[in-house]
């Protein structure tokens, strides 16, 4: 059922649990957040056992204060329509969360510059120390408003987002539900149906470009206050990229380009000719080239099929898998069918208080909706493996291996799509899914590309962004893998507007590109010898946040490389498995 109505406070066994805070804590009023933080301030740390004590207690506001904060936004992209949720979370963006990031400041200088915190060693605090060095360099109390004041205009952004909707054949659909149409084998409905949702959204173009106009000087501006020359610079240090720099995202993309552009080239012109086409359009590459009907998993009036059948893919990979996604079930910790007034996108998010995931999503009874929970339940069983590491600090593995975690178990889980396909239809979901992971390289890249030319020329008009990206679309994604636009170049120039991700996470998406290759190489890992990979994925998941990045790919069995020397063999190999005729 939607869990639209999410309290904001845990249940009372999690408060029941504190030994720091009291049972009856809400990070709801500043005045009771802000004792709790004078109490670990005031403490003195004479000892190592001290400040692993202190740690612990500190570990135990911070989760309390992140989980309101989560409840708070999972309430309020479940119903962007209801003003008491917007006030609930904007309180918390405006107030609690600006009041928190000084404090935090505060409490991680205390660790840093203590003797006997210098004393602990080992690999978790290797880690925690060079983690909250590099937040303790950025943090500047001028950035905090501006912070604020960002995260407010992309709120605009998503009630934008998530009011769009389009009227076909006499019915209404959000943007989610408007998909399946690219999937129809009618030339016709397809047409008419991305036309319709295109439109849509040029309808709220300018609204959205001036919202990224006011954004971009405020980003730069905290890039300038922490001593940086451009956002980009900012954001590595701030997104804790230490293991790899902008020449390796480069290089990423120059091997797209030189591997993966060519093969969709070549699986695009099978495509035009397997459906009698001139020219392949854009709401021609979904459907189904042999002129099958959709893959329908499930009905939107079952969602409890998408969840039981998922289920019982975890279930076979491994019984415990099973029951942990059950257990969210049980809970009323998913939320999964594409309604009105629902924000846009899907995501999981951990209650850091309660140990427990939230999934989120957007599903309209297609198959891809089984991809995306599969994606969303590799994060929470990350979430749930790591959550046994007693500092909330240390439970998050660096973005780039947690969407491996989600991505791998896309392609773990693929192999049981008989749950909820017969043979012919499973292999046929499974096919697909690999043309989908080629499909993707190229939009990581070319948002990752846009990005960098973003943050390193601030000041620049929209004519210039528009020019910039509509490069980048025809290098990766429209005429450099033979998709058609004439006609279209406004709804090209556009395009970007819809990826969330240039409004929320600056910077966050090359994570895909390189997480990717990561679950490509697990995946053939998996074709070998299935069980020890699923144990390597496993014991690396449990790792949390405690190991290095390369270390992380390391201990699941996998090469942290994304040059053009690991992505080619890995491009061959899918093109070997979905087969010489394959579109």
């Amino acid at each position: 059922m939607p869990t639209a109505h999410l309290e904001l406070v845990p249940p009372v066994e999690v408060t029941g649990r504190r030994k720091f805070l009291p049972a009856h804590f809400v990070p709801a009023d500043l005045t009771v957040v802000a004792k709790m933080f004078d109490l670990l301030d005031a403490r003195a740390l004479p000892t190592t056992a001290a400040v692993e004590q202190w740690l612990q207690d500190a570990s135990e506001l911070l989760s309390a204060v992140d989980e309101y904060g989560a409840r708070a936004y999972i309430s309020r992209t479940c119903d962007t329509t209801s003003e008491a949720k917007e006030k609930a979370y904007m309180s918390f963006i405006e107030t609690i969360e600006p009041a928190v990031k000084p404090r935090r400041n505060a409490l991680q200088t205390k660790f840093l510059t203590s003797p006997a915190g210098k004393e602990l060693t080992g690999p978790r605090y290797t880690i925690l120390r060079r983690s909250w060095q590099s937040e303790a360099d950025l943090y500047r109390a001028e950035n905090v408003a501006l912070d604020a004041d960002i995260s407010g205009r992309v709120v605009e952004y998503d009630k934008l987002c998530a009011a769009m909707k389009v009227e076909l054949d006499g019915k209404t659909y959000t943007l989610p539900q408007a998909a399946k149409f690219s999937e129809s084998t009618d030339a016709a409905v397809r047409e008419r149906a991305w036309r319709a949702v295109e439109t849509r959204r040029l309808a709220d173009r300018e609204k959205i470009e001036t919202i990224f106009d006011e954004v971009l000087p405020i980003r730069q501006q905290v890039a300038v206050n922490a001593g940086h020359p451009d956002y980009r610079s900012y954001t590595w240090a701030a997104l804790k990229r230490f293991d790899y720099t902008v020449d390796h995202c480069k290089a990423f993309q120059d091997a797209v380009e030189k591997t993966v552009v060519p093969a969709l080239k070549l699986l695009h012109a099978r495509r035009q000719k397997a459906l009698g086409l001139k020219s392949l359009r854009p709401w021609d590459v979904n459907v189904d080239p042999l002129g099958r009907q959709p893959l329908k998993p499930f009905d939107t009036s079952d969602e409890a099929r998408l969840i039981g059948k998922c289920q019982d893919i975890f279930t076979k990979l491994d019984p415990q898998l099973g029951r942990n996604f059950g257990k969210l079930n049980e809970h009323k910790y998913i939320d999964l069918l594409s309604r009105d007034g629902k924000a846009p996108g899907g995501y999981q998010s951990t209650l850091e208080e309660s140990g427990e995931p939230f999934i989120f999503m957007n599903a309209a009874g297609m198959h891809r909706d089984v991809t995306v929970l599969l994606h969303e339940g590799g994060h929470a069983f990350h979430a749930q493996a790591a959550a046994a590491e007693p500092l909330v600090f240390l439970r998050s593995a660096p973005m780039e291996f947690c969407e491996v975690a989600s991505m791998g178990m896309e392609l773990l889980g693929n192999e049981f799509l008989e749950e909820f396909y017969g043979p012919a239809d499973a292999d046929r979901a499974r096919q697909r899914h690999l043309i989908e992971v080629l499909e993707g390289l190229p939009w990581i890249a070319t948002i990752d590309a846009f990005q960098h030319w973003l943050y390193t020329h601030p000041g620049h008009s929209r004519a210039e962004r528009s020019a910039t990206w509509v490069s980048l679309m025809n290098r990766f994604k429209a005429a450099g893998v033979g998709v058609d636009y004439a006609g279209l170049e406004e709804n090209l120039t556009a395009r970007w507007q819809a990826q969330l991700h240039l409004f929320h996470l600056p910077f966050y998406y090359i994570e895909y590109g390189i997480a990717q290759l990561g679950a490509l190489q697990l995946w053939m890992k998996a074709r070998e010898d299935p069980q020890r990979a699923l144990a390597n994925y496993q014991a690396a998941l449990k790792l949390g946040g405690t190991r290095p990045l390369p270390e992380l790919f390391t201990a699941a069995g996998l090469s942290f490389d994304f040059s053009e020397k690991t992505i080619r063999p890995l491009v061959q190999a899918v093109l070997d498995e979905i087969g010489p005729e394959a579109c």
